[in-house]
């Protein structure tokens, strides 16, 4: 299939040729550097890189990595094409309620996207192929019709994850398919388009391209010579798995435990096939990469490989979903190749995915300042840079999905839950909307949370000592401590750009006053959630 172009319109570090697969495990992620300058160190005369990145769905860290800003798929593929927080791209949840793919969604945000800046700005050829956002294509949104400025190639697929029995919109118009293995398995079909693209693009031209596969998100359906793979791996039996919440927010007390036998082994039934659909994802990676190097393309390439968000399996006796401010929802794989990167390094900054295209501006040598990203380039730190100067903590946000109802289903359990199975373990609620400050230095490894609900709970984790987030030290941590994590939220909360990257709490450039901790009227400030989309 010929492709046909639009109008003009801490992580670890790996050279090797190709990613070993799943349990072989996987990730790769391609960015690209656009703009403008160019990259440091380029000889007179020679192109600008190109920049591949992958990304999966709900797959949570293995190998160490980076942070989301949310543990939710639209909200964190938004803050990956943005570089910003939720709080500034007002993406909040997977509707169009929550600005997922809206019209202002579209309006606002998608023309300022790192990859329409490549495009406009950069002179990129910006292909994109896979799931975009979850309500991408709906009818009050524009439809399969609507092609987001910044891409000369669009390959998207309707809405949520599938593998068979979907659409795609081709450069705005529609294509439907079945459900026959060898012409319609999504992440086949992902391979051949980009495979496709790679053949028939131009050659004076640099380009970037987002290959974004349905692994490992449910429904979960492997391919049919991998089905049988995996027949003895479970789901990890971590010190927090099926035991309970203890002094956690209400939802998470809520979960049954121990989880009954029937639960254990979905999750451990969902969790292999999860497996097995990444070696698909495998077979993407290993053609893409031999395809880079028979062209020439490798060496002159960035591949980033990673996803949207975590995932977890039994956790605190929660079977399986995203959605929490653990470590399993919030933490994803992030693997990078590329010139100037040194093979078999894993680097320990804290990084998020708001990082992810001021870095692909920076390789193609746009400015950062030119825009109004929240994220960092992490380009210094893949090539070794010294006496290098970062950042000390990161925000998490998430607004819960639910009404304020009863679910007929579970009518002991309050109102406002929502994705509940048939035990009546329900994974979000209307409340479930907390935000976080992650934190990490040289003698500290915390995370601070707030909740947005009538308790105003409180979570606080000490990593080093606890790195499964048993014990919530809220109540024993020292008082001057907690009132600095509270103003530092607040203030994160209430960041955009460039304030988004000042000197966090264990920082020696942080001031804290504590007279800002209180209103006028004496009481202690608490963090203002949003409670509007724009």
């Amino acid at each position: 299939m010929r492709l046909l172009p639009l109008a003009p319109g801490g992580p670890r570090w790996d050279s090797r040729r190709h990613l070993p697969s799943c349990g072989r495990a996987l990730l790769l992620l391609l960015l690209l550097l656009g703009g403008c300058l160019g990259v440091s160190g380029m000889t007179a005369g020679s192109r600008r890189p190109n920049v591949v990145l992958l990304l999966t769905d709900d797959q949570d860290e293995v190998l160490g990595g980076m942070y989301v800003p949310s543990a939710l798929c639209c909200p964190s593929r938004a803050s990956i094409l943005t570089g910003k927080y939720p709080h500034n791209h007002h993406v909040v949840n997977n509707t169009l309620e929550g600005n997922c793919s809206s019209k202002a969604w579209q309006k606002i945000q998608e023309p300022n996207t790192f990859p329409a800046i490549l495009r406009s700005m950069c002179g990129y050829q910006t292909f994109f192929a896979g799931k975009y956002l979850n309500e991408y294509g709906a009818p009050d949104a524009g439809g399969l019709e609507h092609v987001p400025l910044g891409w000369s190639y669009w390959y998207a697929l309707e809405k949520n994850s599938k593998y068979y029995n979907y659409t795609l919109s081709i450069n705005g118009k529609a294509r439907k398919h079945g459900e026959n293995y060898s012409v319609d398995y999504l992440t086949d079909v992902l391979a051949n388009v980009s495979l496709d693209f790679l053949d028939y693009k131009s050659n004076s031209e640099p380009f970037f391209m987002m290959i974004s596969t349905p692994a490992p998100h449910s429904p979960w359906t492997a391919a049919p010579q991998y089905q049988k793979t995996f027949q003895n791996v479970f789901a990890p039996r971590n010190k927090n798995f099926n035991i309970h919440g203890t002094n956690k927010h209400w939802l998470i007390r809520q979960a049954k435990t121990p989880m009954t036998n029937s639960s254990i082994q979905f999750l451990d039934n969902a969790f292999r096939k999860r497996w097995q659909t990444l070696l698909s994802v495998d077979d993407l990676v290993e053609k893409l990469v031999k395809r880079l190097e028979f062209t020439g393309e490798l060496n002159n390439t960035y591949i980033f490989y990673t996803s949207d968000n975590g995932y977890h399996t039994g956790q605190f006796s929660l079977p399986i979903d995203k959605r929490q401010l653990y470590e399993f929802d919030i933490k994803v794989p992030l693997l990078v190749r590329g010139p100037g990167i040194k093979p078999n390094q894993t680097s320990k900054m804290l990084v998020a995915n708001i990082d992810l295209g001021p870095t692909i501006l920076d390789i193609a040598g746009y400015s950062l300042n030119k825009t109004q990203m929240d994220g960092m380039s992490l380009l210094p730190i893949l090539t070794g840079a010294s006496n290098l100067t970062w950042r000390s903590d990161v925000l998490v946000e998430y607004q819960g999905e639910g009404r304020n109802v009863t679910d007929p289903t579970c009518p002991s359990l309050s109102p406002g839950v929502s994705q509940c199975f048939p035990d009546c373990v329900c994974e979000d609620a209307y409340n479930n909307t907390y935000a976080c400050v992650r934190t990490m230095s040289a003698l500290w490894n915390l995370q601070y949370c707030e909740f947005d609900d009538q308790e105003v709970f409180v979570e606080v984790y000490n990593l080093t000592a606890d790195p499964d987030q048993i014990t919530n030290i809220a109540k024993s941590i020292d008082p001057e401590l907690l009132g600095k994590m509270n103003y530092r939220l607040m203030m994160l909360q209430s960041c955009s750009g460039p304030t988004c990257r000042t000197p966090g709490v264990f920082d020696p450039g942080y001031r804290f006053d504590p007279r800002l901790m209180f209103s006028h009227h004496g009481s202690i400030r608490t963090r203002r959630f949003s409670k509007h989309l724009l």
